[in-house]
């Protein structure tokens, strides 16, 4: 298997989905790229973009149409200015043109088709990107979005972004409780080792700490808007009002202020659970607006991750830079695990394999941090995923709105809890390994009906009265 670095796992992103937005943006990218390497990007006089499968069925709503364009234009999703995204897109709607690469210009009106009653043998999301050269020649390419902002090119089986071997590959949690164990280290310090084949441990901590300012930046503004999300649900935000209750109105004027107000304040279990769902909403309420955020390891279970180390920043002792370092990077490790031998992607999996793998990674992570022994950590993330298994990718009208902001209040909830329970636990005693537990969520996605895989073609999404057509 691949290595896959902590940092591909959990990385800068744009709202709303990661493998319905960020991937088609990164395709995008690639396409344009590739026109560039064989220097005909000046050559191409027009072009047609093809959505299959899942990419079309929910790609209205994951805004896989403006994330197509603004790749196709050679902006970055990592540094594009969100604010700019509507005035972007309706200069491109009005003269129907873009400027291919960010340079060369060409005719694009209705260029984006949705088919869907197609979905490619090979995954449920792909996209094709078809353009025509001045000499008449065709060119074109097809991409698979992976989940998690992941993308292979089909015929090509090596990622773009593959790595060189880690110096102790873990490619599964039995790999890890071995060497942690012929080492005498923990899971932290062994993904610190491994990570280091790719960065300075410098590096490593500044990545780290970066991602964790992202995650504070998210929550501090989705605390702070009022009001309804994009789309045709008209989803009331409800982190802002819940913020509100929660302070009593004290003047609090920066995500600072607001954790040493938390770090003081009274630490009763009901408060705490409010604050949590505070923290998780915020974050995918921005998510639903297109914000910035953090992937982790994907866009609709963005919020997760953040509530649980905003938690133990908050509510627990003595959590410094060094044991969120630790956090993110024991996250990231675990999630991998999934990536690899399973999915991160709801079109594959379900939202098992978004709310449930970032609630497992939570769980590890958190249990990291507290002392938990590597065994400990890797039983924290089988229970989370454990109650997580069989979980339908069913959003209304296509939004990463309903049920999914919610669902990362429970991920959230689930992880604390399954970290309390592993603390406690022997687990060589466990019945049910980390492993098992991977290995049995890829068999139930396989098993699991199609419908039920980021489509809205069942479940929450036919039961509730929404015009689709208007989304």
């Amino acid at each position: 298997m691949e290595s896959i670095s902590a940092f591909d796992i959990i990385k800068v992103g744009i709202g709303p989905s990661s493998s319905h937005t960020m991937g088609p943006w990164e395709a995008a990218l690639a396409f344009c790229q590739s026109l560039k390497a064989e220097g005909r990007l000046a050559d191409v006089v027009s072009l047609n973009v093809d959505l299959y499968g899942s990419l079309a069925k929910t790609g209205k709503g994951h805004g896989t149409d403006f994330a197509v364009t603004l790749g196709l234009c050679g902006y970055d999703y990592r540094t594009f200015d969100t604010t700019s995204l509507d005035s972007v897109l309706a200069k491109i709607d009005t003269e129907k043109k873009l400027k291919l690469g960010g340079g060369h210009e060409i005719p694009f009106d209705n260029a984006i088709q949705f088919h869907f009653n197609y979905a490619h043998p090979e995954h449920p999301n792909g996209l094709s990107f078809a353009a025509q050269f001045s000499d008449g020649d065709p060119y074109r390419k097809t991409y698979f979005s992976l989940g998690g902002g992941f993308i292979k090119e089909e015929g090509i089986e090596v990622a773009a972004d593959s790595k060189s071997k880690s110096k102790l590959p873990c490619h599964d949690g039995d790999t890890i409780l071995h060497n942690c164990q012929k080492l005498n280290i923990t899971v932290s310090q062994l993904v610190m080792l491994n990570e280091s084949t790719w960065y300075s441990e410098d590096e490593i901590k500044q990545k780290a700490l970066y991602l964790w300012n992202e995650m504070k930046d998210a929550i501090w503004r989705g605390s702070q808007r009022a009001g309804v999300l994009p789309g045709i649900l008209k989803v009331k935000r409800r982190a802002h009002e819940i913020f509100l209750k929660l302070t009593s109105g004290q003047k609090i004027e920066n995500i600072e202020e607001c954790i040493s107000f938390l770090q003081h304040s009274k630490r009763d279990f009901n408060i705490v659970n409010k604050w949590v769902s505070v923290f998780a909403l915020a974050v995918n309420e921005e998510n639903a607006a297109y914000g910035r955020i953090i992937t982790a390891p994907t866009n609709g279970a963005a919020g997760v991750l953040p509530a649980v180390l905003m938690y133990a920043v908050c509510f627990l002792d003595d959590v410094d830079n060094d044991k969120i370092v630790d956090f993110i990077i024991t996250a990231g490790e675990i999630g991998t695990l999934f990536k690899k031998s399973a999915t991160i992607s709801a079109a594959m999996g379900g939202c098992q394999a978004e709310i449930g793998v970032s609630s497992a990674m939570a769980a590890a992570a958190l249990t990291e941090i507290l002392g938990g022994s590597p065994g400990q950590v890797l039983m924290a993330a089988e229970i989370a995923m454990e109650h997580h298994l069989g979980m339908t990718c069913d959003p209304i009208a296509g939004l990463v709105q309903v049920p999914c902001i919610e669902r990362n209040t429970m991920g959230a909830m689930k992880a604390i809890t399954a970290s309390n329970i592993a603390l406690e636990s022997d687990p060589t005693q466990a019945k049910v390994s980390l492993d098992n537990v991977i290995k049995t969520m890829w068999q139930t996605a396989q098993d699991m009906n199609t419908k039920y895989k980021e489509t809205s073609e069942a479940g929450l999404a036919t039961n509730i009265s929404v015009n689709i057509a208007e989304c």
